[in-house]
């Protein structure tokens, strides 16, 4: 019960859970297995804490950094073979890269074949590797292994040997990071980035979930099978109950236990996956849902089915002998009564629910492990309540329509929607295999007829089998005609490249269209860097490799970049970015695209970019010696290493204005995709620059 507690307040907590600062990293193990006579086997474990994943060994060109693992021979042994992947990553299109990559989450495995000419021996591993999850990346670390091999006779069955543990290498480092320098408005560097944290919590889109589902819950209720069941229930209890209140509290009942109904099975089945199998075993299936093109090609054949279901070529019911044996135990009295009721209600209306709760909990295994369980809170609970409120508030009934054809049309209304969002799943599947079968314009055109037929439908110009004639035009079916042809002319012109950023969620991107008219707006990676120069006159460092997007000038030193911003006497701005980080490219192209963004970036500010996974080595006198004694001697160890230690974090995107002195202007921030935050944040440093005069 405490598991299954603590399942259900997940989702509340992760409300308000943000990014973390100093996120824990990699952990690796090493095994040796005795292969034959003189032949070993070291597996190398890496265990990926949730919810982060790690790119597997690439190579990627141009791409995320992929896992790299080097091993050296000591005295009396030798490599056999090179290093090979034991775990099977998940693989997927990345719309950042434009390539495939692969990913593990929870643990990978690596081995490495070794023949032993002596007693003992010791193998040297060199690793590397990045994470991230859905809205940062932390910077590159690396770790050195050392696994000693003793011979071993006998048979030639495997036999481990005791597992040597590693932490990361920066562990050390991270635990003597200093208190970060004065900050404008005060506080330590933690208090500072909290916000930063906030902005890139992924609230957003369960909300989203939350909204939609509540909404299919409604329209679950306007369908043939469940709208005539609401007074004639809600009748039963006030007629049948001993007084008012026995009445609202036996159908307050009644709805608590059809929530139960749609909700504890998902629980459960969520909460026993984790217990077995534990984290990596729910995050491993959560991901080959979203990723994977069985099920994404299944969710896609499932939607059709239902729509059909719903344009009326047949009907999805329970059992009879199931629905009968629940009915027969209705009848019971007390709370036992009450629960085979709700129970009943479930399984009649399945022919109409059905459909919509696949489509709910479909459309959220692309989310947390707790996801389903959430929206289908959301579901239950709109779908329950009008069996509650109008227990509450009887004189209500009377102003429900009555029924008729249009509950018919509105199943037919859910048909059509549908067709629509069961076209992501096979979009999904046709972007991560490159079948090429779903370009844009073709997703487009099937939208466009698809709602176009459907405000024909509401115009009255199609009728299906079990329709009623509608010798008139209503009010209502106008409107929603209305909404859906203007929702028609909107996508019409995403067939000639219109960027359409409010489906941006739903729809190819926009490379896979073979036509689009004008010229392309400039990508967060395309664009040269104008050139410009430090105030010793000297081309800046490192430009001659590194770029800024949308052809903005700037710095990719910090040094150099604070010279120039007191020369010119400007607020500097220090984006804390890498080349893998897929929100760093996501924030450049829809948040700093921006023609507002972009003056102000522009005008206003001295860019320093500090690249956090560039290999680049330096020369040794811009080393960095750690406070834990240890030497970076790469750029992007270097700057990883000022984020943490100055700022107190280790995510990518993470954005900071400072002004005269080093002293930062406003509080940071991070992953944000909303133009006017991103616009507001950047003006008030520019208004905190010019109160330091």
């Amino acid at each position: 019960m405490h598991n299954l507690f603590r399942t259900l307040l997940l989702p509340i907590a992760a409300l308000f859970a943000v990014t973390a600062v100093s996120a824990q990293n990699v952990s690796w193990k090493s095994t040796v297995e005795h292969l034959d006579g003189d032949m070993y086997r070291i597996v190398l474990e890496a265990s990926i804490p949730a919810p982060y994943h790690m790119y597997d060994m690439g190579p990627y060109e141009g791409g995320p950094n992929a896992t790299t693992i080097t091993f050296t021979a000591g005295a009396g042994a030798t490599l056999e073979g090179g290093v090979e992947q034991l775990s099977t990553p998940e693989r997927h299109y990345d719309k950042t890269f434009e390539m495939e990559i692969g990913t593990f989450a929870g643990k990978a495995l690596f081995t490495q074949r070794v023949k032993l000419a002596a007693e003992k021996a010791a193998v040297t591993a060199q690793l590397e590797w990045m994470i991230c999850d859905d809205t940062s990346c932390m910077p590159p670390e690396d770790t050195e292994m050392t696994i000693d091999l003793t011979a071993q006779a006998g048979a030639a069955t495997a036999s481990a040997a005791t597992p040597q543990d590693t932490a990361p290498a920066g562990t050390a480092d991270k635990a003597a990071v200093a208190e970060a320098p004065d900050n404008a408005g005060g506080g330590s560097a933690q208090a500072a980035a909290e916000p930063a944290q906030k902005d890139a919590a992924g609230g957003g889109s369960l909300w989203a979930l939350i909204i939609e589902a509540i909404l299919w819950g409604f329209a679950a209720l306007l369908t043939p099978c469940v709208f005539p069941m609401v007074p004639m229930t809600v009748s039963f209890f006030m007629k049948s109950s001993g007084s008012p209140a026995m009445g609202r509290f036996r159908a307050g009942m009644y709805g608590f236990f059809i929530v139960a109904l749609y909700t504890l099975p998902i629980a459960a089945i969520i909460v026993i996956t984790r217990i077995v199998g534990g984290d990596a075993v729910t995050a491993d299936i959560f991901n080959w849902l979203a990723t994977h093109w069985l099920p994404n090609i299944l969710f896609f054949l499932v939607f059709m089915v239902f729509a059909a279901s719903f344009f009326g070529a047949f009907e999805i019911t329970m059992p009879s002998w199931m629905v009968n044996k629940t009915d027969s135990k209705a009848d019971s009295k007390g709370l036992a009564g009450i629960f085979f009721m709700a129970l009943t209600l479930v399984l009649v209306s399945f022919s109409c629910t059905g459909p919509i709760v696949g489509s709910v909990l479909i459309k959220s295994t692309s989310g947390e492990f707790w996801s389903p369980i959430v929206t289908m809170l959301a579901f239950s609970v709109a779908f329950a309540l009008p069996f509650t409120v109008f227990a509450f508030f009887p004189s209500m009934l009377k102003k429900l329509p009555k029924s008729g054809g249009w509950l018919n049309s509105v199943k037919v209304v859910l048909g059509f929607i549908e067709v629509a969002l069961g076209m992501k799943f096979l979009s999904v599947a046709d972007q991560t295999y490159h079948w090429g079968l779903l370009d844009r314009e073709i997703y487009l055109a099937v939208w466009i007829v698809t709602f176009s037929l459907l405000g024909l439908y509401l115009l009255g110009k199609i009728k299906f089998a079990h329709d009623s004639d509608t010798p008139y035009l209503g009010v209502g079916r106008l409107a929603l005609a209305i909404v859906t042809f203007s929702f028609v002319v909107y996508l019409v012109p995403g067939m000639w490249g219109a960027p359409l950023k409010g489906l941006s969620g739903y729809l190819p991107p926009l490379h896979t269209q073979d036509f689009v008219i004008g010229k392309e707006a400039p990508t967060a990676s395309g664009g040269e860097t104008r050139m410009l120069l430090t105030v010793e006159g000297q081309k800046p460092k490192h430009s001659d490799f590194l770029h800024l997007p949308h052809g903005l000038e700037g710095f990719f030193d910090l040094k150099e970049a604070e010279a120039y911003a007191a020369k010119v006497g400007k607020p500097l701005f220090i984006d804390f970015t890498g080349h893998g980080c897929v929100n760093c490219r996501e924030m450049e192209a829809r948040v700093w695209a921006d023609p507002q963004v972009l003056d102000i970036l522009r005008n206003d500010y001295v860019i320093v970019a500090l690249y956090s996974d560039d290999k680049k080595v330096l020369p040794e006198s811009d080393w960095v010696t750690t406070d834990a004694g240890k030497v970076l001697k790469s750029l992007g160890k270097i700057n990883s290493y000022y984020a943490l230690k100055t700022y107190g974090v280790n995510a990518q995107p993470y954005y900071v204005l400072q002004g005269r002195n080093g002293k930062q202007l406003v509080p940071p921030r991070g992953y944000d995709l909303n133009v006017d935050n991103f616009v507001g944040f950047l003006k008030s440093g520019v208004e905190a620059y010019n109160a330091q005069k």
